[in-house]
């Protein structure tokens, strides 16, 4: 995998492909039952949340001064990922090794672009981090990921960790709209033990 000679210095590249392949069909068919709505730009649909947005009978979470590691709330499925089998069995793949935490469908529009910015708790580095892995499920040949000012070749079904704490942007100037799956968990040996191995 490639390493960004503009990264900061890490054991870790700031790109790195995992080896899990999920069915893209079975996927799109998910999506397609959820009847996604209209929407300009950019959509997240939570598939994955804190437990007191899921269950509104549950009580709000104290209040914490960092939220990076997700350990301050309990997180549920939503309803829409209940209604969804495949992206469920995708999503448990995770859930049976590691906490699992923020689960979205992530829509841009055709069109939209993303401007360079950084998620500064998203990367093993960080102390109190998140581990975000990202599955494309719909693209198009103009969709351009840029990570540290280089191309991020991410295909349909494929999972990659993304050092996303690093400067990023997206293009879609293609017609057609751009759905990733992004999966958020609390990285433990398991997770570093698999990225190592894949990097």
């Amino acid at each position: 995998m490639i390493s960004s000679s503009n990264s900061v210095d890490s054991k870790w590249s700031d790109r790195i492909q995992l080896p899990f392949h999920f069915d893209v069909e079975k996927m799109k068919a998910d999506i397609a039952q959820l009847q996604l709505g209209e929407f300009i730009y950019y959509d997240a649909l939570p598939l994955r949340s804190p437990a007191h947005m899921v269950d509104t009978s549950l009580p709000f979470p104290p209040p914490a001064e960092d939220f990076a590691d997700g350990s301050w709330t309990p997180w549920l499925d939503t309803p829409a990922l209940l209604k969804s089998p495949y992206l469920t069995e995708v999503v448990d793949t995770f859930k049976s090794n590691t906490k699992v935490t923020l689960v979205r469908l992530l829509r841009l529009a055709p069109g939209a672009i993303v401007k360079e910015h950084t998620d500064p708790t998203l990367a093993l580095e960080e102390q109190k981090s998140v581990v975000r892995l990202t599955v494309p499920i719909i693209t198009n040949d103009q969709v351009e990921f840029y990570l540290n000012n280089e191309l991020v070749p991410m295909k349909v079904g494929e999972c990659w960790y993304l050092r996303l704490s690093d400067p990023h942007r997206i293009n879609n100037t293609g017609t057609t709209e751009r759905i990733n799956l992004t999966i958020d968990m609390i990285p433990n040996e398991w997770l570093k033990s698999m990225i190592a191995k894949a990097s």
